[in-house]
């Protein structure tokens, strides 16, 4: 009964990768699942916070304080990871944007944002353009 206490308590203590692994998963499945274009991008951005999450949480320092010079503190949070994670979110807003338009380039285009209807229209001009 302490083993199991034991790794119940070890896997409670990863708990923070659980949910970076679930996420993870979650959107990569609904990437290669969806034929819909919104929904391969929602799923894109749901791998990326994922990938944010799981930075974040590799850069916590147990007891680490802000990067302030005082002589009580003797452990020092890197703040580094954090901003990185910022400018990360920011491109991230940005290419999502850039998605969400060129989806809406799209449906203007072949009027479908369905991935199997717009290969269909694109072998049929195709096949229409060989004759």
């Amino acid at each position: 009964m302490d083993i199991l206490m034991s790794a119940g308590l070890r896997i409670a203590g990863f708990y923070n990768y659980w949910v970076v692994i679930s996420l993870m998963m979650t959107g990569f499945y609904i990437v290669i699942s969806h034929g819909n274009l919104i929904k391969k991008i929602i799923g894109l951005s749901i791998f990326q916070t994922s990938v944010f999450i799981f930075y974040i949480s590799m850069a916590n320092v147990e007891g680490g304080s802000a990067p302030i010079l005082n002589s009580e503190i003797v452990q020092y949070s890197n703040p580094l990871p954090h901003v990185l994670i910022l400018t990360a979110i920011v491109v991230a807003i940005a290419t999502t944007a850039l998605a969400l338009a060129l989806v809406v380039r799209i449906k203007e285009a072949f009027g479908s944002v369905e991935e199997e209807e717009i290969q269909a229209l694109v072998e049929k001009n195709k096949d229409a353009k060989a004759c």
